[in-house]
């Protein structure tokens, strides 16, 4: 018996979001089965916190990197870098998924409007602040799929998230020798997910 829950799972917290737009030829590598979505040359990663917490079905902390793709003509997500800070996560994303999550250790701190994350795999990876704006009214639905290599073939697995949005000015500081894919310069666009519920992967409707 796996020592993960199986998919879907069933996910609950924030998560602090920032876009980049940058030269296709500075995109890490990715499953040869996808493609970049480019304009003019130029694609979107984005890096994104997470803190999954309340309802979750396994409470953790997470700092990925993902690029906008597509399969063929449908737009796609892939995940390329990503840390965490739960084994079972661990294995589970990367058995269930193919997602490549590695260990790191986390530091979330909150204060008001203002949160401050910082992750460390031996040697720093990154840390980041995020100043937080007015809430939008209600909560918005988006759904979308994630492209990964599971077993030497593609895996698209779906995601259906609900959450309450803030604008955010996300200030980052990417560690020179940690690996993680980012631009040093700010980045174009950052949000916060407040209060999200989210269900990753195939079967159940609810999030």
């Amino acid at each position: 018996m796996p020592a993960y829950p199986p998919e879907p799972w069933h996910l609950a917290g924030q998560m602090f979001l920032s876009l980049w737009v940058v030269p296709k030829r500075e995109l890490p590598v990715l499953p040869d089965a996808v493609t970049p979505l480019t304009v003019a040359g130029r694609a979107v990663i984005g890096g994104a916190w997470v803190v999954y917490e309340d309802d979750s079905v396994l409470r953790y902390n997470e700092l990925l990197t993902a690029v906008l793709v597509r399969d063929g003509m449908r737009p796609r997500v892939t995940i390329t870098d990503i840390w965490v800070d739960s084994e079972q996560s661990r294995t589970g994303g990367r058995e269930l998924w193919g997602i490549p999550k590695d260990m790191a250790r986390f530091a979330v701190t909150r204060g008001g409007a203002r949160t401050t994350l910082a992750a460390t795999e031996g040697t720093p990876l990154a840390s980041a602040v995020f100043h937080l704006g007015r809430r939008l009214p209600g909560r918005w639905p988006a759904s979308y799929h994630v492209c990964q290599t599971l077993d030497g073939r593609l895996k698209t697995s779906p995601v259906r998230c609900r959450s309450t949005l803030r604008p955010a000015r996300g200030v980052w500081e990417i560690a020179p020798r940690g690996g993680l894919p980012l631009p040093a310069r700010p980045p174009a666009f950052s949000l916060c997910l407040q209060n999200f519920t989210l269900a990753f992967g195939s079967g159940g409707q609810r999030a």
